[in-house]
């Protein structure tokens, strides 16, 4: 940390008064108690106060009173905010400056358009020619703006988390006295200029114009000084918070490689350095503290502030709150959303945004995430590699990350990915099949309770309308002569304004499609989920049956479209593409004969891969245990014939 040099404001300042005494009645008046003042945000509405009222020029300035009575006026105000901190005492004191600062201004822009501007002007006996005064105002201006820089340097150096990593004690030593005497003249600043406008009141024309100088040089004066203090304390505040980023940093480091009793230490740090009830219940708008979340598995959902596409945030609401197996893990886990602006400083429409959304989340949220420690959102960043697109950390009941990012399980398999963690994925993975209740599962409950019926469902997609009404034509007349089966249309990856219009022909001539457009956008969504889950996990379409058969649909571009046919929760599942499909179609009499013998899909199979061999074989497969394969029959992949079935015990 840099010391102040010789020369500069701290030992010009004796000349004035006695720094050493004057910081001693500084920490008599000050008293601070618990309460928090959101000095951030009043400081803005101050900013956006001053930045209008001295857009006009017409402003005048008087005299104020003499040094020892400022000096008391000053004291006394200091004693009048004494609860609160020193940040919070200037931004209180701008604040009311810039009430009686707005006022006026405002009467004086609007008198010469409003007659009732005119009449109150006239009432308080306020000058009407006020041309002579344009140095005065800019100086004002000039003056306001280093008032407000300074009050932010207070206030972000107070909301340093300085107690949580242990700064150089000689540094804030010397820092702390800077901060005192830096918001004494900024309340004292605040008091000249409330009383030149006060003043302004009571003073006759001819008077006005005689002080012009005078008023002038005590505002260039005061200006002069405070950016002298500024141009000392920005550096060493910037220099403290680079010095407590890095600590913080490090800290974070270290403490998600510790064990711990409960979360509490680790949300603390994430959350709780400004604010002790930093979230908040949408479902009921209650504040909470972290210890809201204690023993409990905290899904972190970091995103922009417009979270997530509205199609992805209502499947999110669907596979976790929703879903029917919340009910037996309920209260055992929280999503807490985690805003983080796209811009170094949150904007004003990004701030509505978050409003808007945050009170219909069914989860915990961030009340204030512009409050975010620095420290903790680069963190964020750069350890858990958000790069802006969503991302879901998992932490368990003891605070320990379990996995960088569950959002892709969540839209898998909802809630019964609890508690979320990387070895719970692994494990669901290893539970699962290429099948149609993968496909298939949660998009829609009549969906789902097909397969559990154990129907023959075909699901099918392409954008060539003439296409898909051949398709259609020709299931038909497989449906006419008695083999069922159920068609659901998911058209393709990336569904558009196409796709809906081809729903909207397809509902008035070809069938009712079970699934609606924002469906059908879950449909790829949860296929997308897959591929990239299983892509963490070390898998490729090389090496594992299901990434091969999501790419191969994810990647389809053939506009002469395709079909997936399965039956139930059996894992014989057949898919077909192009001309391959008509050509099987074609051939409906020849493998619809063996309908009744072998069921449908394999039926089907026997057209769509020919035997590898002449006549009966002696191949083997056992198949593990499945429910969904006890009464069903199983074709010989090189014969392609019904294989006699027996049972092994171990």
């Amino acid at each position: 940390m840099t010391s102040v040099q010789s020369g500069s404001f701290w030992q010009h300042s004796q000349s004035y008064l006695d720094d050493e005494i004057l910081i001693k009645k500084l920490l008599l008046s000050h008293d601070p108690d618990r309460r928090r003042l959101n000095s951030e945000m009043l400081l803005s509405a101050v900013e956006n106060i001053v930045f209008h009222a001295t857009a006009s020029e017409e402003l005048m300035l008087c005299k104020s009173p003499g040094e020892e009575d400022l000096h008391t006026r000053t004291m006394a105000s200091l004693d009048l905010l004494g609860s609160h901190r020193w940040g919070a005492k200037a931004a209180l004191a701008l604040a009311a400056f810039a009430i009686s600062y707005g006022e006026f201004s405002l009467l004086m822009q609007l008198r010469p358009h409003i007659p009732l501007a005119v009449s109150i002007a006239n009432f308080k006996q306020i000058p009407s020619n006020m041309s002579m005064l344009k140095p005065q105002v800019r100086a004002l201006r000039s003056l306001s703006k280093t008032m407000v820089d300074l009050t932010k340097c207070i206030i972000e150096f107070e909301a340093l988390p300085l107690v949580h990593v242990g700064p150089d004690m000689e540094d804030l030593a010397v820092m702390k006295p800077k901060i005192y005497v830096t918001a004494y003249w900024i309340i004292r600043s605040t008091l000249v200029c409330s009383s030149q406008i006060k003043s302004l009141m009571a003073m006759k024309p001819e008077q006005v114009y005689s002080n012009i100088t005078i008023a002038a040089w005590e505002l260039l004066s005061l200006d002069n000084r405070l950016s002298s203090i500024y141009s000392h304390l920005r550096p060493q505040v910037d220099a403290f918070r680079r010095q407590t980023e890095a600590k913080m940093h490090q800290k974070l480091l270290s403490l998600f490689k510790k064990s711990h009793i409960d979360n509490q230490n680790v949300l603390q740090m994430l959350f709780a350095l400004k604010d002790d009830l930093p979230l908040k219940d949408c479902s009921t708008q209650e504040k909470l503290g972290v210890s809201a979340l204690k023993s409990k598995v905290v899904l972190l959902l970091i995103s922009k502030p417009d979270l997530l596409p509205f199609e992805q945030l209502f499947f999110l609401v669907n596979q976790t709150y929703d879903h029917p197996h919340n009910d037996k893990i309920e209260g055992s886990y929280a999503i807490i959303w985690v805003p983080i602006s796209f811009y170094e400083a949150w904007t004003d429409a990004e701030q509505k945004l978050f409003d808007f959304i945050s009170n219909s989340m069914p989860c915990y949220l961030v009340r204030q995430p512009w409050s975010l420690n620095s420290a903790v959102v680069n963190f964020m960043k750069q350890e858990w590699n958000y790069g802006g697109e969503a991302i879901m950390v998992v932490l368990d009941s003891e605070g320990m990350i379990t996995n960088l990012n569950a959002l892709d399980m969540v839209f898998i398999w909802g809630s019964k990915a609890y508690p979320f963690s990387l070895s719970r994925e692994n494990e669901l993975w290893d539970g699962e099949q290429w099948k149609m209740q993968l496909i298939t599962n949660e998009i829609h409950p009549i969906l789902t309770q097909w397969v559990e019926e154990g129907r023959n469902i075909c699901i099918y997609g392409s954008e060539n309308l003439d296409w898909i009404r051949e398709f259609n034509a020709k299931m038909k007349d497989i449906k006419d002569a008695g083999m069922q089966h159920e068609m659901i249309y998911v058209g393709k990856n990336n569904p558009g304004e196409h796709t809906k219009e081809i729903l909207s022909i397809m509902n008035r001539e070809i069938h009712s499609n079970l699934l609606s457009f924002t469906k059908i956008q879950l449909f790829w969504l949860r296929l997308e989920s897959m591929r990239r889950s299983k892509s963490r996990l070390g898998n490729n379409a090389s090496t594992d049956n299901v990434v091969a058969q999501v790419s191969a649909l994810l990647d389809n571009n053939n506009d002469n479209g395709w079909a997936v046919y399965g039956k139930g929760l059996s894992t014989d599942i057949v898919r077909v593409e192009g001309d391959e499909i008509f050509r099987c179609l074609n051939l409906f009499r020849q493998w619809g004969e063996n309908v009744g013998r072998l069921e449908f899909i394999d039926a089907l199979r026997t057209v769509l891969e020919p035997p590898l061999v002449d006549g009966p074989c002696n191949h083997t497969q056992v198949v593990p245990y499945s429910e969904g394969l006890v009464q069903g029959n199983m074709v010989c992949q090189n014969c392609k014939l019904l294989m006699k079935k027996f049972t092994i015990y171990e």
